[in-house]
């Protein structure tokens, strides 16, 4: 090497100048690498969760919700309950105890048939009172006329004529008060009427149906106790050929409903069979939680097919001319109970909206609350888009 550098002593400056410069390159070009892979791969517009990838987009429908006409019906959410004059709880006015029950559960009865008998001693104290009370009266009914006589002949002074017409008075008021008491232990008025003499007035009750149905409840037995309390109910009797349906309305549908208009009930257990019903009350109240409106319908039932305390569904006839805001029941969602839609925005963006809706039919929805006419939303593929806001989250 060092015959090299005697031989070209004069290059040597030039190539160690050459190699500097080699060096510094390569320092900067490697320098400029490390840059560019530091940075991210830009491939896009970022993602977000209610974004949806392209090949996810091509699975994706949406239309723009409007006003539209229907024939439709507007279909209600309700129970199946007792008709409101054609059930009765049946308690006993009177305390004692059951020595016969002559009514079985599910068995029909008519109005005025003995549901059961009762050993009461009230029936037997209150007799005695009335006994007592109609002595009292007649003894005071022949005093004033005796007193009334002396007065006219000027052999009692009038203040003791007076005191005989009052006690004739209270006698009339206390037996009055007995025979009432009586007639609310259902003995019978006409028996009353009678002489004394010839009444046949017993402790045994008979408690009687108050309409023609069915025993539907039953809580009493032979031997049982039984108090006055109105709240201890021993029977229900129900005329099960006359149901209602009790139903919820929005209040922006009320002017759909009106009392006379026709209607079908549906329940699941006969999902093919539809049940005639008519619009019978549309109540004034409004539930402040769920801002709906009770609507009454009366159904017959002389199939005994429908069953108190079914869920149904009460479709309602509904004009033509009437406008709603209507989308595919597809397009809804339901998370916990509430149901929601996807709004179409700018640059495929789907924002989740929570929306109130009542059901039309069963592939349509009325659109009760947040919606509004010239809105996108998703159509269908609304779950695909769930899906992926799971897995983003």
């Amino acid at each position: 090497m060092k015959d090299v550098l005697k031989r070209f002593p004069t290059c040597v400056p030039g190539l160690l100048s050459m190699f500097a410069s080699i060096v510094l390159l390569f320092s900067v070009l490697a320098c400029g690498q490390s840059e560019q892979s530091s940075k991210p791969e830009v491939t896009g517009q970022p993602r977000s969760r209610s974004t949806a990838p392209v090949e996810l987009s091509q699975r994706i429908e949406t239309m723009v919700v409007e006003l539209s006409a229907s024939r439709q019906g507007l279909i209600l959410s309700g129970k199946i309950a007792y008709g409101e004059d054609k059930y009765s709880r049946v308690s006993s006015p009177l305390q004692g105890r059951v020595i016969e029950v002559r009514a079985r559960l599910g068995g029909r009865v008519k109005a005025g048939d003995v549901l059961l008998i009762v050993d009461s001693p009230d029936i037997a104290q209150a007799y005695s009172e009335y006994v007592t009370e109609d002595s009292d009266l007649h003894y005071a009914a022949r005093a004033y006329d005796l007193a009334k006589d002396l007065y006219e002949t000027r052999a009692l002074a009038l203040k003791d004529l007076k005191q005989a017409e009052n006690e004739l008075v209270k006698a009339r008021a206390e037996f009055r008060r007995a025979k009432e008491r009586l007639i609310s232990f259902r003995v019978a008025p006409e028996e009353l009427n009678k002489p004394l003499d010839k009444q046949q007035i017993t402790s045994r009750f008979e408690m009687k149906s108050p309409l023609t149905g069915i025993v539907v409840e039953r809580t009493v037995t032979p031997g049982q106790s039984v108090t006055g309390d109105p709240d201890h109910v021993l029977f229900t009797v129900a005329d099960l050929d006359v149901l209602q349906v009790v139903a919820d309305v929005y209040e922006r549908d009320l002017s759909l409903v009106q009392e006379g208009q026709s209607a079908v009930v549906k329940v699941e257990a006969y999902p093919d069979s539809e049940f005639p019903a008519v619009v019978t009350v549309v109540e004034d109240i409004v539930d402040p939680a769920t801002r709906t409106i009770k609507v009454r319908a009366r159904v017959e039932n002389e199939s005994h097919k429908l069953k108190p305390d079914m869920f149904a569904r009460l479709q309602l006839d509904v004009s033509s001319q009437t406008k709603m805001l209507t989308v595919p029941r597809e397009a809804v969602l339901e998370v916990d109970g509430k149901q929601f839609v996807y709004v179409v925005e700018p640059e495929n963006r789907y924002v989740k909206r929570e929306v109130k809706i009542a059901n039309v039919s069963p592939g349509l929805a009325r659109v009760v609350e947040g919606l509004k006419a010239g809105e996108r939303i998703v159509t269908k593929g609304a779950v695909l888009i769930k899906s992926q806001e799971t897995q983003g989250a």
